[in-house]
């Protein structure tokens, strides 16, 4: 049973509404446009664009814009990935209008003067230094780029000093006009209105918007070798990643993969890796295991963080449980067990409502459809033990694993 609502303006930005009884609204703005998307030498240039979004617009400064919602009680933020931009706002549902207005003219009003972009670009490259002085983020990285190796993908979305030095107003207007494509946008509301006035308020703010149909070229990153890469670093303790390319978001197994990552890696203290790196052996304070689907891709990791001496004894046990989930198939209990695991994890993450109408705008800008949580535990519980064998020998196989270990220097 679908449980939202859809509207398309003419213009093509949707309007996506998702009802709940609360006082609490959140919305948010999803473009489809991320950093792999920049060409080569303007890498950072999507997460550029988002920082400035918030400094000046024709008929707001810096100031007006910030406090525009904050003075209300609201929260107001945004990020970059590698396939989107977002904005997104969490309000008392009688402020839904300022903040629509706002989204209007941050997204299609902002002037990028040269002077906020000099701020910005201090701001960034200060992010760029934080983010290298911290290893558990910077591997990941740097895994990404090996993964995805020549391509846009791999490329740090915060770019590289060299390259936000470089950014300037006719790359942001360029970018943006290439690629804020308006029938790759959606404005997604959870809260409690009349999906009619919610219409009209739409029209009000966002049917004006001259319609931009410019088409993307993305094109699906080749896979990389297998290897392992050994970084030395002035660091105190061995880090690493083991992974590869995986299923993108509308392949069959996903949910498969997803599956096997939850019982492998996941969420809670009850993972393979965690009761047998952490709790039986001790050797590693942090052990988990990730898969991204994105659109035409998809990433699979797995990293720990421990004692250098420690470091080889973590490698074999991680690469024991991969082999374990090889070779043998799940028994029904342990399958069971794992369906529904993930499929209470998955449930109680409904409850936060932000991440909620987010994950559902990017599946709409995706997919042009919404699973229901009912269709998800379904796919969830057809998943079967042989096709995560399978699953299992295709992207745990050790031909196609990658290993990038940072050690601290000698």
């Amino acid at each position: 049973m679908i449980d939202y609502q859809l509207y398309t303006l003419p213009n093509g930005i949707r309007i996506l509404y998702k009802h709940w009884p609360s006082a609490i609204t959140h919305c948010c703005f999803i473009v489809n446009a991320g950093s792999r998307d920049e060409i080569p030498g303007q890498e950072g240039l999507a997460h550029f664009i988002e920082h400035l979004l918030f400094k000046e617009t024709e008929r707001r400064n810096t100031n007006q814009i910030l406090n525009r919602l904050e003075l209300v009680g609201a929260d107001l933020n945004a990020y970059t990935t590698k396939e989107y931009t977002c904005i997104h706002a969490s309000l008392l549902n009688q402020h839904l209008d300022r903040t629509m207005d706002l989204f209007e003219d941050i997204l299609f009003h902002s002037t990028f003067p040269d002077d906020e972009q000099e701020k910005e670009r201090g701001v960034i490259l200060d992010e760029i230094a934080s983010y290298l002085d911290q290893p558990e983020e910077a591997i990941q990285d740097d895994f990404e780029e090996l993964l995805f190796k020549g391509h846009p993908m791999g490329q740090n979305i915060l770019g590289t000093p060299e390259t936000v030095g470089r950014l300037n107003g006719d790359d942001i207007r360029s970018f943006i006009a290439s690629n804020y494509n308006t029938t790759e946008m959606i404005f997604a509301v959870h809260g409690n209105y009349d999906f009619k006035k919610l219409v009209a308020m739409s029209e009000k703010y966002f049917g004006h918007i001259p319609l931009n149909q410019l088409q993307k070229k993305r094109v699906k990153p080749a896979l990389s070798p297998a290897g392992i890469h050994l970084v030395n670093k002035p660091i105190s303790q061995t880090h690493c990643i083991i992974g590869t390319q995986a299923y993108p978001s509308g392949h069959d197994h996903k949910w498969g993969l997803l599956l096997l990552n939850n019982l492998l890696g996941g969420v809670g203290m009850s993972s393979r890796l965690n009761l047998e790196i952490r709790e039986k052996h001790g050797i590693a304070y942090t052990v988990e295991s990730n898969y991204t689907p994105l659109t035409d891709t998809g990433i699979f990791s797995i990293y720990f963080g421990t004692d250098t001496e420690k470091a080889n004894k973590a490698s074999k046990l991680v690469h024991k449980e991969l082999k374990k989930l090889r070779e043998q198939k799940l028994g029904s209990l342990q399958l069971h067990q794992a369906q529904q695991k993930f499929i209470g994890q998955i449930a109680l993450a409904e409850e936060n409502r932000m991440s909620l109408i987010i994950a559902m705008a990017k599946s709409m800008v995706d997919f042009n459809r919404i699973d229901t949580l009912e269709e998800i535990f379904e796919k969830i519980n057809k998943v079967s033990a042989e096709q995560l064998l399978e699953i299992s020998n295709e992207i745990f196989d050790n031909n196609s694993l990658i290993t990038l270990l940072f050690e601290p220097k000698q």
